[in-house]
């Protein structure tokens, strides 16, 4: 068996300019580590991601960019996804080989890198699944959750001689955190809070603050040899058994009671045979209509407790991000 790499603490985070990838570099940073990014362009990275970061210039789409980029890591944050989501069917598998590789690379240094990924409850099909662990079986309805299967399998298969770690949420909001149904469609950035979208159909919602899940990973990875080769997690974050708690904590949270219009998915439905974002939503909106809870008990055995911000500080600074607050006195 390869030895994995954990006598040091430098990483490679893949995605570092992104919601996820960005909260998970500045994590790691605050814990001491030496975080690299890869990036077309240098330059506007530097100026969009984390302060601290080595930037190394190149694409995660070439291997040998991000073999490059990795050497000598002990962690490889493979937080990435296709520029603008698109063409996940060609593109999503190369890029998890690429690094999957990249991480075997490393060995040189002590032992292979650990890969790292940002997980989704899309592998699972909502309406028959109210509760996932480690060993719920996946089943997704969607063309990307069951790419995102596969792409978990890749990394089962390259263990043990490249370990990896999976931590499973439910939907992001947070600073940072662009491409998310909470600042894309619940909430309008750039504005003070005048109404919300709800697009929850009874309640039994997963959500992730991601400051909270970006610390549970840094805690993770200080403990790298409590891990098996293949972990995989799930951050509980918070689970709106209601489908009213968002709601409920952004009224008090701005002061007053907000208008809530529910998500019209029944006008989704009739355009998604056109494809694009309609019909990408559609096929996740089981999600919505159905309970989903993420079981977070391996995740306590090892941190003694899960990273939890209270909401109304977590959805203060969010709104804050967005600039949503910046009028209020």
């Amino acid at each position: 068996m390869i030895k994995e790499n954990s006598c040091h603490k430098m990483a490679l985070v893949l995605g570092a300019t992104g919601g996820i990838g960005g909260a998970i570099a500045s994590a790691l940073l605050r814990h001491g580590w030496h975080v690299r990014g890869l990036a077309r362009d240098v330059s506007k990275a530097s100026r969009k991601g984390p302060n601290a970061i080595e930037w190394i210039e190149g694409d995660a789409m070439r291997s040998g960019d991000v073999a490059r980029a990795a050497d000598g890591v002990s962690v490889l944050v493979h937080a990435v996804n296709p520029a603008g989501y698109r063409n996940w069917d060609r593109l999503v598998l190369p890029m998890i080989d690429n690094s999957i590789a990249a991480a075997r690379d490393t060995r040189g240094a002590g032992g292979s890198a650990r890969v790292v990924l940002p997980g989704t409850i899309y592998n699972y099909d909502a309406a028959t699944t109210p509760v996932v662990d480690g060993q719920t079986e996946q089943r997704a309805n969607s063309a990307k959750g069951k790419i995102r299967i596969a792409l978990e399998q890749r990394l089962k298969n390259a263990a043990p001689e490249v370990p990896s770690l999976i931590l499973r949420a439910g939907d992001f909001f947070g600073p940072g955190a662009r491409s998310s149904w909470f600042s894309q469609l619940m909430v309008k950035s750039g504005k003070p809070v005048a109404k919300l979208v709800n697009p929850a159909r009874g309640g039994g919602h997963s959500w992730a603050y991601l400051p909270d899940l970006a610390e549970s990973f840094a805690l993770l990875l200080e403990e790298r040899e409590r891990l098996s080769d293949f972990e995989v997690l799930q951050f509980e974050g918070l689970y709106d058994e209601r489908g009213q708690d968002l709601i409920d904590g952004l009224s008090r949270v701005v002061g007053r009671a907000l208008p809530v219009r529910r998500f019209p998915w029944w006008a989704l439905k009739a355009v998604a045979p056109f494809g694009g974002f309609a019909r990408e939503a559609a096929e996740i909106a089981p999600h919505w209509h159905h309970p989903l809870r993420l079981d977070n008990s391996r995740l306590v055995q090892l941190l003694g407790a899960e990273p939890r911000t209270k909401l109304d500080d977590a959805l203060r600074a969010t709104l804050k991000d967005m600039g949503c607050l910046k009028y209020r006195p």
